[in-house]
C-alpha cells in the first residue's frame, strides 16, 4: 500500500475514527484504525462493537492495500505535526507503516486485518429498513437538548439511551433517568416517516461529535437494530435498543398552583453558590412565597456551613417549600437559549416542570422533588 494524501485531510479522517477505538483485551484490533485504500481513495474505519466510523478521503494512489495501526499512536503523531497543506506520503513497508510529512518520518508497527470486524450497513441484513433525508442540525440539537437525562447506567437499556420518535409534525427526542426528564420538539415535513428509536446512552457524544463534521443533509437509515448516518464521504452506524421506553407523558403535570418566571443567568449564579454549601445528596431547598414576593434558594452542610440567596422574580399563585437536587436544574440551563426560564410547581411531592420563557416552546424539562 502506497499513497499521498493532503495533511489536513488526513488528520481530520484521523481524528474523526479515532475517538471510537479502545482497549479491548480479548480483540486488540479494535484499537486500532483500519485504512483501505483502493482506486484513489483511502477509507479509515474504527469500531468499538457498539459504534463504527468511516471516512474516506480522495488521495493519490500508487498500490492498494488495508493496514490496521493502533490509534492512539497514530493520532498522536499526527496531532503534533503542524504544517497542515503539506503532503504526507505514507506507505506500507516490511509490515509497518510508514509517514514521512514535512521534516517528520515515522514507522509505526501493525496488527494483523483478519481480525478487524465488519462495519454494518443498515439495510444488508434482511429486515424492515425506514431511509430518509434528515437535516444535520435537527439531530444535534435535538441530541445535545436532552442526552445528559438519560441514564448513565445500563441496568435499565431503556433509560440509558435518547428516545426518538416521530409526534405529528415533530420529532421528539426525550431522556430520562426517573429523576428528571428532558424533551426537545422539532418540526419536520408531516410527510416524514420515522421508526421509533433508542439510541444508547453511551453512543451519543460519538454520534453527535460526527455529525457535527457531516454534511448539511444526511442520509438516514433506520433498521431493527441498527440506525446509520452518512454524507459528505463520513458514515457512522449505531446499534440502537430493543425495548420500550416508559410513558413519560403521564408524569407531567397538567397545570401549575405556583409558577416562578425569572433570569436563567440569576438562578444558575444563585445553584452555582448552593454547590458550595450543599450536602451530599446536593440537596437545594426552595421558598416560593408570591404573597411577601420572596424566592430563596437555600442549602446547608454541617461542615461547611450554609447560604441563602434571594432572588428576583414575578411570582403567582400558593406558597410552597419544596427540595430539589441543585444539579439536575443546572444541567437543563444548556438547553435553554430564552434569558428567562419559568419554574411552574404543581404540589410538595409532584415534579416541578422549567420551560423557557420566549416564543419558543419546543423544550420541556422535568424534575423530581427530594424528600428531606
Amino acid at each position: 500500500m502506497k499513497f499521498e494524501i493532503n495533511f489536513k485531510k488526513l488528520k481530520d479522517a484521523i481524528g474523526l475514527v479515532e475517538r471510537i477505538t479502545g482497549k479491548h483485551m480479548t480483540l486488540p484490533v479494535l484499537s486500532c484504525v483500519l485504512i483501505e485504500v483502493d482506486d484513489n481513495v483511502a477509507t479509515f474505519k474504527a469500531t468499538n462493537l457498539d459504534i463504527g466510523v468511516e471516512v474516506s478521503v480522495p488521495i493519490k494512489a500508487t498500490t492498494k492495500g488495508t493496514v490496521a495501526v493502533p490509534g492512539n499512536i497514530l493520532s498522536s503523531f499526527i496531532s503534533q505535526v503542524q504544517e497542515d497543506s503539506q503532503v504526507a506520503k505514507v506507505e506500507v513497508i516490511s509490515g509497518n507503516l510508514t509517514i514521512q510529512a514535512n521534516k517528520s518520518k515515522v514507522v509505526i508497527k501493525t496488527l494483523p486485518i483478519e481480525d478487524f470486524p465488519s462495519i454494518p450497513r443498515v439495510g444488508d441484513v434482511k429486515n424492515e429498513v425506514t431511509e430518509m433525508a434528515f437535516s444535520s442540525d435537527i439531530f444535534i440539537k435535538g441530541l445535545k437538548s436532552v442526552w445528559y437525562s438519560a441514564s448513565v447506567s445500563s441496568v435499565k437499556p431503556e433509560l440509558s439511551s435518547v428516545y426518538i420518535y416521530k409526534d405529528g409534525d415533530c420529532i421528539v427526542f426525550a431522556a430520562t433517568d426517573s429523576f428528571r426528564l428532558a424533551e426537545k420538539r422539532i418540526k419536520v415535513p408531516l410527510a416524514l416517516k420515522t421508526n421509533d428509536i433508542l439510541l444508547p446512552f453511551k453512543n451519543i457524544a460519538d454520534v453527535t461529535r460526527t455529525l457535527e463534521s457531516m454534511g448539511e443533509t444526511l442520509n438516514v437509515k433506520m433498521g431493527k437494530n441498527l440506525m446509520s448516518f452518512e454524507s459528505n464521504g463520513i458514515y457512522i452506524v449505531s446499534r440502537i435498543i430493543d425495548g420500550i421506553f416508559p410513558d413519560y407523558k403521564q408524569i407531567i403535570p397538567k397545570g401549575y398552583t405556583t409558577e416562578v418566571i425569572t433570569l436563567k443567568q440569576d438562578l444558575l449564579n444563585a445553584l452555582k453558590i448552593s454547590n458550595i454549601f450543599s450536602d451530599k445528596f446536593n440537596q437545594v431547598h426552595m421558598t416560593v412565597d408570591p404573597e411577601g414576593k420572596i424566592f430563596d434558594v437555600q442549602t446547608k452542610n454541617s461542615d461547611v456551613g450554609e447560604n441563602k440567596t434571594s432572588i428576583d422574580a414575578s411570582l403567582t399563585g400558593e406558597k410552597m417549600e419544596i427540595n430539589f437536587n441543585y444539579k439536575y436544574i443546572i444541567d437543563c440551563f444548556q438547553s435553554i437559549d430564552a434569558d428567562s426560564v419559568s419554574l411552574q410547581l404543581s404540589g410538595i411531592n409532584k415534579p416541578m416542570v422549567i420551560r423557557p420563557v420566549s416564543g419558543d416552546q419546543t423544550f420541556l424539562y422535568l424534575v423530581m422533588p427530594m424528600n428531606r
